[in-house]
């Protein structure tokens, strides 16, 4: 018998498989199992595994806060608008309101500012007693009575509103409703009066509310929208995607225990992803939990004029629910992708050795997708209809978020060529070198944010030019005008010398105007001639035409000149100047009620002297150019002028403290519904000071998150390290050393992610310009938003070091 025909003995059988490898489950409910594991992690491993959730919940609650934010903004100014409309009061809104009736009330605007914030005030004075009230008022306040808003009340209570206190001087009688008013910070009040009537300014109404005007946004401002909410929301998304990654070397060690007891690579990613998932969920109900906290604040909180009702802050349920469905989906996405390059094997990972270094050309790739989407979208003017919003937002969001992926390899290429120094600025070079990722990410958000802002303030100094028109007012010659929609020259006389006796008031130009209508033959086309007839004292005329003498008692026709066609173009001023011909004909009889011929009462007629002189009429200090007959009060005798309105000029000595509250004052003194305007030589279009407005409250909120998401980023990293940094201590290294390490570790990342965002920032900013055909103005606009980024991350620096000396402990030596 051979060897091979021997039999060989049998085989033991082989053990029974155990019941766990059995039961292995594969597929989805592997990953429940693994996930579920996860969470156990995350909530488990004593105060380690607690502190590092929490750390994580906050990080991503403060981003879920302020997106759940941006989604109720649709819906505040939804709100805002629907409340000032109903406000509104139109002219006559019914036929029994242009008759008056039982229904019908008289009104006219009394609005003021204080210190630059408007105040809305309205006169009303009830026909009937159907007459009724404003939106959240009871009854209409009686004569020498007034209701105002909760704000105005307040403010007129404080010792800062006393000179308001003075000006609005009647009995409050009650508060404004909510749904008065426009928002909670809105100053407003409703004042009651025994006198007014139409022929002192009022207007007769039967109800409030009026229909929306339905502008249409301009195209060129729904690009800078679009980018701006970019700017705002990709800064948040990074800080969210960040918070994700908070204890990330402490996790990679326990998941090399993991291995070591037998899990595959698979399984300790799944784990990781199923922590990750924890602490975002836990995210997303601080996040909520912040976002009910500000709602309830937000009405006594008031952000660059801005504040809103809490029942107006709701969110959209579609983003509300996109982002709670895209938060925990991201956050193990992320979780995934960075562990995708770490080989965490059972006896430690190998980011532990040398890193590989990072490769650039993948990362290149979001960026110049980004542009690529710019420089080929189609151009946008005031002429286009429809705004591709796609194709600019995701171009921009890829150049921002490209930037974010650009750090962590400059701060790499950077620190790795660094050699020698101070013991300080030793320990953060070789801290970086080891790790610098977890320090990169930490900047990313201020990197995106800064870049943003650039190319932000590009778009607005180019667009500015375009949203910003000449007046033609001369602040030089005078800082406020005051005018009432009635007058004669005993009001203008009144007017002059009660603001000349004004504090702070310089110099007052008085005068007396209305259309007037000549007698006698009718034109070519069948009309009267008529002109503008101004009264004033010679020193008022000499400041609106070239006299050549001028006494009490004088009369002049003055035309309008090459200067004037600013104003009315050379056609206007040759008509304007054939008009004045017509009408002003020495020795002609003029009806001084503009209402020669037209039935509507017996005429005030009153005979050009055949003395009057023809003088050049120049822009007064508003812009307007007074042509036509020009008369001193003696002039007219004791003749009326009905239907006149009466305006004043006056120029403030800008060194006398709230000289221009005291104007205000004295303009309500004499009567409430006289109108005050601050001259200004530019005025701005009302569509681009709110887009401006929004961005100032957005960005002022995105700094915000930055700066608390950075420090919460900053004390997790010196949480990480806090046994190193005891360990130091205790051989000996000084608690300054530290701290300046700690300064320079976050210093360096600054500012290689502030040269990144001026780059992209300027990019950017150029291809934006691009697509609404225009070209950079300025390109020195980084300056003060590089200042800003820097002055975040030194303020949160400071912020951390508290907690960096207490981390320097002895305590920090001991383990679990």
């Amino acid at each position: 018998m051979t060897v091979l025909d021997r039999q060989a003995p049998p085989l033991s059988p082989p053990p029974p498989p155990s019941p766990a490898t059995a039961a292995a489950p594969t597929g989805l409910r592997a990953w429940a199992r693994d996930l579920a594991l996860g969470a156990r992690f995350a909530v488990s491993g004593g105060r380690e595994g607690w502190t590092r959730t929490a750390l994580t919940a906050l990080g991503v609650g403060l981003g879920v806060a302020l997106l759940l934010a941006a989604t109720a903004v649709p819906r505040i100014l939804d709100a805002r608008d629907a409340r000032s409309l109903a406000l509104g009061i139109p002219s006559a809104s019914s036929q029994s309101a242009a008759d008056g009736g039982a229904d019908t009330f008289i009104w006219a605007d009394a609005a003021t500012e204080f210190r630059g914030d408007p105040v809305s005030g309205r006169l009303l004075r009830p026909e009937g007693a159907d007459a009724p009230p404003p939106p959240g008022v009871t009854k209409i306040p009686g004569p020498g009575e007034m209701v105002v808003s909760p704000a105005l009340r307040d403010l007129l209570a404080s010792s800062e509103g006393e000179l308001l206190a003075q000006r609005l001087d009647d009995r409050i009688v009650g508060t404004i409703g909510d749904p008065g008013l426009v928002d909670p910070g809105d100053l407003r009040y409703y004042a009651g009066s025994s006198t007014l009537n139409a022929e002192t300014g009022g207007i007769r109404s039967s109800g409030y509310g009026r229909e929306a005007s339905g502008t249409p946004f301009n195209p060129l401002l729904v690009v800078l929208v679009i980018l701006m909410c970019v700017v705002l929301l990709v800064p948040v998304g990074i800080f969210i995607a960040t918070a994700v990654r908070f204890g990330g070397e402490r996790r990679d060690r326990r998941l090399a225990a993991l291995r070591l007891v037998g899990a595959d690579a698979r399984t300790v990613r799944r784990i990781a992803a199923g922590e990750a998932l924890f602490g975002t969920v836990a995210g997303l109900a601080v996040g909520a939990a912040l976002f009910l906290m500000a709602r309830q604040l937000v009405g006594h909180i008031r952000l660059w004029g801005f504040s809103a009702f809490p029942s107006d802050v709701v969110p959209e349920p579609g983003p509300a629910l996109l982002i709670v469905l895209a938060v925990p989906l991201a956050a193990v996405l992320v979780t995934q992708t960075a562990l995708s390059s770490v080989a965490i094997e059972p006896l430690g990972v190998v980011r532990d050795t040398r890193p590989r270094r990072r490769r650039l050309w993948w990362r290149l790739l979001l960026p110049l997708i980004g542009i690529g989407i710019l420089a080929t979208t189609a151009r946008v003017d005031e002429a286009t209809r429809y705004v591709g919003q796609f194709p600019i937002a995701a171009g921009a969001a890829c150049v921002l978020i490209g930037l974010a992926g650009l750090l962590p390899w400059l701060v790499e290429a950077v620190v790795s060529r660094l050699r020698g120094g101070p013991v300080p600025w030793q320990l953060a070079t070789r801290r970086l070198q080891l790790s610098s990722g977890t320090a990169a990410r930490a900047v990313s958000g201020i990197t995106v944010a800064v870049a943003g802002a650039i190319a932000l303030q590009m778009m607005f100094g180019v667009m500015q030019k375009d949203f910003l028109q000449l007046t033609g007012q001369d602040t030089d010659r005078a800082d406020f005008y005051v005018s009432a929609e009635y007058g004669d020259s005993a009001l203008a006389e009144r007017m002059i010398q009660d603001f000349r006796d004004t504090k702070g008031v310089s110099k007052v130009i008085g005068t007396v105007e209305t259309y007037v209508v000549a007698t006698g033959a009718p034109t070519e086309q069948g009309w009267q001639p008529t002109t503008s007839l101004t009264v004033g004292t010679c020193a008022t005329l000499r400041d609106i035409a070239e006299l050549p003498s001028c006494r009490d008692g004088d009369t002049f026709v003055a035309h309008l000149d090459s200067r004037a066609a600013k104003q009315v173009g050379a056609a206007g001023v040759k008509a304007q100047n054939s008009r004045t011909d017509e009408a002003a004909v020495p020795g002609r009889k003029i009806d001084l009620t503009g209402s020669y011929g037209e039935g509507n009462g017996e005429p005030v007629l009153w005979t050009l002297p055949g003395s009057a002189r023809t003088v050049t009429a120049f822009p007064d200090p508003m812009g307007d150019v007074h042509d036509g007959i020009l008369v001193t009060p003696g002039a007219l005798g004791s003749a009326g002028l009905p239907g006149a309105t009466a305006m004043v000029s006056i120029k403030v000595d800008q060194r006398v403290p709230d000289a221009a509250e005291y104007v205000r004052g004295t303009a309500a003194d004499i009567d409430p519904t006289l109108r005050v305007r601050a001259l200004k030589n530019l005025e701005r279009d009302k569509q681009y000071a709110s887009v401006q407005s929004g961005l100032q409250v957005g960005g002022t909120l995105t700094m915000m998150l930055i700066a608390a998401s950075m420090l919460v980023s900053q004390i997790e990293q010196l949480r990480e390290r806090r046994r190193l940094l005891s360990i130091l201590v205790a051989f000996g290294t000084r608690r300054a050393t530290l701290a300046w390490s700690v300064l320079w570790q976050t210093a360096l990342p600054v500012v290689l992610g502030t040269a990144l965002a001026i780059a992209g920032g300027l990019v950017l900013g150029t291809f934006m310009l691009g697509i609404i055909g225009k070209s950079a103005g300025d390109w020195w606009v980084f300056a003060p938003y590089a200042a800003v980024g820097a002055s975040v991350i030194l303020l949160v620096t400071l912020a951390s070091l508290p907690p960096l000396w207490r981390m320097m402990r002895p305590e920090g030596l001991r383990t679990e």
